[in-house]
């Protein structure tokens, strides 16, 4: 299980530890890939070039990106995942790299927990 914190400005985050330094990822539930990461992490997850992808933003805006096959460590072990790099600073997790998993994002409370399912 990974636990988690809503943010004062309502943002659901994770720690993800790589390399021995914690970063908070965010959980983007409007995000149906896997994952999008600063172009700092490229020396540190592995990438493989995959596929050029077309990828539909929330405004309707349109784009094409590198999608590359990464090793991300999360949940205590390294999975192979899709994803694309940014110029940002922010982790975004999205739905697809979570289908193995149940969250819940308690607003009032202010906690996120992901659980893998059986």
């Amino acid at each position: 299980m990974i636990a988690g914190t809503v943010t004062a400005e309502g943002v659901p985050t994770i720690p993800i530890p790589v390399r021995g330094q914690n970063w908070l990822a965010v959980i983007d539930t409007g995000f149906n890939g896997d994952l999008e990461l600063p172009d700092c992490f490229r020396p540190l997850v592995n990438p493989r070039f995959h596929q050029r992808s077309q990828a539909q933003l929330a405004g309707g805006q349109s784009i094409f990106e590198d999608i590359y096959l990464v090793d991300f460590p999360f949940d205590g072990q390294v999975v192979t995942a899709e994803a694309s790099f940014v110029s940002g600073a922010e982790i975004l997790v999205g739905t697809q790299f979570l289908r193995e998993y149940r969250l819940e994002i308690n607003f009032r409370a202010r906690t996120v927990l992901l659980e893998r399912l059986p």
